[in-house]
């Protein structure tokens, strides 16, 4: 039997390179799984620590939380911000002492004579109380111009400063545009009973009507109907609640200056 030569080499050669192959494949796995291990060990060893977020609340980043309000009740601490940056340091003003023209019911003291008779006035004030009520009657606002004065002497129409011309102002403030009402309740005012308050000191004031000076909760039935010629009966419920008088009230000093024909509190 021959056996050819040729083909020895390829035969030998097929099996070599199978069990090469067979030695190489357990070799080549655990090549591949160690460096996997490795790997998994190096990234675990590299990761970063957990961060526990701190407990003092100053350390995080302003405006970054928000703090909770105080319960209901709670009285805020020394360190604290006030609500508020209204000084309390000092006392509220009692109602009816915050200035000349404001209404000075006390219902602790007793309450001033109400006068009704003009000639019992000093001079001067008597013929002021005459021209304006004359000027009232007459329908013409106009008339009140030169009474009314100008400059430091001018009477004070309203709490607060007007801007532009006096009798525009009080035309402002009539309901017919013309100021036929506003000199009517000017008129209406006048007409009441006076007092005299502050005698023998520099505010010292004759002032109409005479519900300026007294509590609303001590009139009597007649003074009641006196009143409700000047004011409603839900006027007078809102007064008695503020503590005073709050319409349309005039003062003239001794020396006859018309001082103030305001309203308010």
């Amino acid at each position: 039997m021959r056996f050819s030569l040729a083909g020895r080499p390829r035969a030998w050669t097929v099996g070599m390179w199978i069990a090469a192959s067979s030695l190489a494949l357990p070799l080549g796995l655990c090549l591949a799984s160690t460096p996997s291990y490795a790997l998994s060990e190096i990234q675990r060893q590299d990761l970063p620590s957990p961060v526990t977020p701190p407990t003092n609340d100053d350390s995080a980043a302003p405006g970054t939380t928000v703090p909770m309000p105080a319960p209901p009740g709670t009285k805020p601490s020394d360190s604290g911000q006030p609500a508020d940056d209204t000084d309390k340091s000092e006392p509220e003003a009692p109602n009816g002492s915050g200035g000349i023209t404001s209404p000075r019911a006390d219902p602790d003291a007793p309450p001033p004579p109400v006068v009704y008779d003009l000639d019992k006035l000093p001079e001067p004030v008597k013929r002021m109380h005459g021209l304006i009520i004359e000027a009232c009657k007459s329908g013409d606002i106009e008339k009140l111009r030169p009474l009314i004065g100008s400059g430091d002497a001018m009477t004070q129409l309203s709490l607060g400063d007007i801007d532009g011309d006096p009798v525009t102002f009080l035309k402002g403030l009539s309901g017919d545009g013309d100021g036929q009402e506003i000199l009517a309740i000017l008129e209406e005012v006048l007409s009441a009973g006076y007092v005299h308050v502050d005698t023998g000191t520099p505010q010292e004031l004759y002032v109409w009507p005479y519900f300026f000076a007294l509590p609303l909760d001590k009139l009597d039935p007649r003074q009641r109907v006196e009143l409700f010629k000047l004011v409603t009966a839900s006027d007078y419920d809102d007064m008695k609640q503020f503590g005073a008088y709050i319409f349309y009230r005039v003062g003239i000093t001794p020396t006859g200056q018309w001082l103030f024909f305001v309203a308010g509190d």
